[in-house]
């Protein structure tokens, strides 16, 4: 089921502004984005800013929710992060998501983001499926 990566990034908003999300299907439930490090996400330190990397994880692993529940709208109810490395400009970042158990109204998930083959974070979350259509969550819902 391993698909090329496409864009997810294609309205205007916080992710596309900042360079956007690659993202691919590898099963019903694994799934993998990537994004590469650039200047405007680095912190005062010169490396990945914790920010950046949990909305790569939020954008990315809320994908994967949205696409394992047929591509209801789905919102994050929850998302603990471990930060445990760290990554610089010009690094490719990818992360790796498991949808570990899907109900009626909620994705359980697991998500790392790895850079040079090392854990640079890990995550675990919720996120609430949305019984609506897109068009009714507003502009850039």
């Amino acid at each position: 089921m391993s698909e090329k990566f496409e864009q997810i990034s294609l309205k205007p908003g916080f992710m596309k502004h900042n360079g956007g999300v690659l993202f691919r299907n590898i099963s019903e439930n694994e799934y993998e984005f990537k994004s590469t490090i650039n200047e405007n996400h680095l912190n005062a330190a010169g490396i990945t800013h914790g920010g950046y990397l949990s909305a790569l994880v939020d954008a990315g692993a809320g994908t994967a929710a949205y696409r394992s529940a047929d591509n209801a709208p789905c919102v994050t109810i929850s998302l603990d992060l471990k930060f445990i490395g760290a990554s610089k400009i010009g690094d490719e970042i990818t992360g790796n998501v498991k949808i570990l158990k899907k109900t009626k109204t909620l994705v359980f998930l697991f998500c790392e983001l790895k850079c040079n083959n090392k854990i640079i974070t890990s995550a675990s979350g919720v996120w609430k499926i949305l019984k609506v259509k897109p068009s009714d969550l507003g502009p850039g819902g």
